[in-house]
């Protein structure tokens, strides 16, 4: 069946999913969030026309009076119900669609089946969770960690406890309908300037996954830091320990946190607490001295993208070149196993 030859409403489709395949691609290439953003909210816009009505605001070169439609999304949209080539999304696919990782690399980012540290809207996400479990579905993983930030966060935006128990409702919801895809339970709790965790500990039991990371006071003196770090990865209801260094090595660059790495590294391993391989390009958190302490302490890992939008979740390759790099075990990343042996590992 030809393109001209689709039903109205195949026609709609074709047109969101070009749409959202743009904001993917920019989100991906870590293009500006104003730009991807356009796109995926014309996405929606276009996502809820009557499809009858949206060939009639083509036909009539009204597209862009649809709200959060401009000239640029609106083009892309009659490309698309004319049938026609999208020049644009075409040039973006070749510019940013591929990227080619070292065979070992590559074997390794096959072997993953999910990424537990992600965010929405609900903090400093940019997009509905939906949006962000639809993504991981195309990604072809069999999993994703919804972990937002925790209430000290304010400039995150972090849930307080009813809006994580909301959000626990909203995820209970979307794991009827996804299935076999499976939505898991999280947060990215903030570490206290003391090691505690800053969530309700009943609360804490009740989520899939717990992601601990430092995100205040992160030039503390070595000493103190380090006691702090230590008593996050003793808490036994911590699963993973997020960017270790906090520090950022693009745009607004940040030094990496001081602390006894060592100690901490071989607490992880002691305690059962995976050190996170973060894949975004800000951060590439450890540092490769650390990622190798690591190793050689016989901490566990997981690879994941702390990803903001839908588009980063494909950031993974970047977590894998750096394990791959130091000849890590697959069998050592906890995102390889399957779900069930990682859920059973959880300490709740």
């Amino acid at each position: 069946m030809s393109p001209s030859d689709r039903s109205a409403s195949g026609r709609q489709a074709d047109a969101v999913t070009a749409l959202r395949r743009i904001a993917f691609l920019l989100e991906r290439a870590q293009a500006s969030a104003y730009r991807s953003e356009a796109f995926r909210k014309a996405a929606v816009s276009v996502e809820k026309q009557d499809p009858n009505r949206l060939a009639v605001l083509e036909t009539t070169g009204a597209l862009a009076t649809l709200p959060s439609v401009g000239a640029r999304t609106a083009d892309v949209v009659a490309h698309v119900l004319r049938g026609k080539p999208v020049e644009y999304l075409d040039a973006l696919e070749q510019e940013y669609a591929s990227s080619s990782i070292a065979p070992e690399a590559s074997a390794l980012r096959q072997a993953l089946r999910g990424d537990l540290h992600a965010h929405t809207e609900a903090s400093d996400g940019s997009t509905p969770i939906q949006e962000m479990v639809l993504a991981a579905m195309e990604l072809g993983h069999d999993y994703l960690a919804i972990t937002d930030h925790s209430p000290r966060l304010t400039v995150a935006n972090g849930l307080s406890a009813a809006r994580l128990r909301a959000q626990l409702a909203q995820v209970a919801a979307l794991n009827t309908v996804v299935g076999p895809f499976r939505v898991l339970t999280g947060i990215e709790v903030d570490i206290l300037d003391d090691g505690q965790l800053d969530q309700d500990p009943a609360l804490l039991d009740e989520l899939d996954v717990v992601v601990a990371s430092v995100h205040s006071k992160l030039r503390m003196d070595r000493g103190p830091m380090t006691e702090r770090m230590l008593a996050a990865v003793r808490n036994p209801r911590t699963d993973i320990l997020g960017h270790c260094t906090g520090r950022q090595v693009k745009g607004k660059s940040r030094p990496q946190s001081e602390f006894d790495a060592r100690r901490v590294f071989e607490a992880c391993a002691e305690n059962g607490v995976a050190v996170e391989i973060n894949c975004r390009p800000d951060r590439l958190d450890p540092p490769h001295e650390l990622l190798a302490l690591a190793i050689e302490a016989g901490c566990l890992f997981s690879i994941d993208t702390d990803a903001h939008a839908p588009g980063q979740l494909d950031w993974l390759g970047a977590g894998c070149e750096r394990a791959a790099q130091h000849g890590l075990n697959p069998a050592r990343v906890i995102t390889t196993w399957p779900l069930d042996d990682l859920l059973e590992r959880a300490h709740r």
